[in-house]
């Protein structure tokens, strides 16, 4: 990118590490985030704003509170934020499931029917493609669902069923012989924990699901997600609920930096340069990195 280090303050997506409310978990995050702002420094960065992805994602759906279900590589998380803080106290739910085990899967479904490929590369590759979520999943083995797609340099693939089955162990992880909680039931699970916490009285703000994460761009997985809510949810708690697709993509939670980016406070209110990083960390137990709880 031709960009000096000293030229520009970063905006750092930090992962869903230690996710739970322990003080081992607490501990753990201060540290990485302590590690990180200290490597970075001596890069001669001039600040670091460091910002969970989660709420980038958030921040690119212009919400500050709502849930964020991101689908990432190896797991798929569902993190409650509300007013621009991550909810730990409340719960972020861990489906062990995540993009890898869905193109595993669907190179399995490949592999039943004699279908060759060159890598995992070429599965990723039609997943993105032609693969999509059912609505009904029963109504949808009794359709005629064949679709064809080329691959550079491999050429042409038609499939058929698998172009759903792939996706549908997220809500059925027993189709895959997966051993984890159906995506829908996570969800859930966060939504009634969010419902019945004595901190907040208001019942809107975790109604806004927002997905993140590039196999959340899957077509269908808005509205299946949503009817799954509705159907499992009591009426007091799955009023009103919306399941937003990723905003920008696969590139959603990088929009949300740009977002913070351009705000006029940027410099001020959401980085630390480091002369304060070095003030603080000589306090023993005071760092600003607690904020990241």
């Amino acid at each position: 990118m031709h960009v000096k280090p000293s030229a520009r303050p970063i905006v750092v997506a930090l992962p869903l590490c230690h996710s739970d409310d322990t003080e081992a978990a607490r501990a753990s995050r201060k540290q990485y985030k302590e590690t990180l702002y200290s490597v970075l420094f001596d890069m001669n960065v001039p600040a670091v704003c460091a910002v969970d992805q989660a709420l980038l994602a958030l921040y690119a759906a212009r919400r500050t509170s709502g849930i964020v279900v991101n689908i990432g590589f190896n797991v798929t998380s569902v993190v409650p934020i509300f007013q621009g803080r991550v909810m730990r106290e409340i719960g972020i739910e861990t489906v062990g499931q995540g993009a890898l085990k869905l193109t595993g899967f669907l190179k399995e479904l490949l592999q039943r029917r004699n279908i060759s490929f060159e890598s995992l590369y070429t599965v990723r590759t039609i997943k993105e493609k032609i693969c999509y979520v059912a609505a009904d999943y029963e109504a949808e083995l009794c359709k005629n669902t064949q679709a064809s797609c080329e691959v550079d340099g491999e050429g042409w693939f038609t499939l058929s069923e698998e172009r759903f089955k792939m996706a549908e162990i997220l809500f059925q992880p027993q189709i895959g012989g997966v051993r984890a909680m159906a995506l829908h039931k996570a969800v859930s699970l966060c939504m009634d924990h969010c419902y019945n916490t004595e901190v907040l009285r208001d019942h809107s703000w975790f109604k806004t699901v927002v997905l993140a994460g590039g196999s959340s761009c899957l077509p269908g997985l808005p509205e299946r997600l949503e009817k799954e809510l509705h159907k499992l949810l009591p009426p007091y708690i799955s009023e009103g609920i919306r399941v937003l697709p990723p905003p920008f993509g696969t590139d959603t939670a990088w929009f949300g930096a740009k977002m913070i980016g351009t705000v006029s406070t940027f410099s001020d209110a959401w980085c630390i340069n480091k002369k304060q990083f070095r003030q603080k960390s000589r306090h023993s137990g005071s760092s600003l990195v607690n904020a990241w709880r």
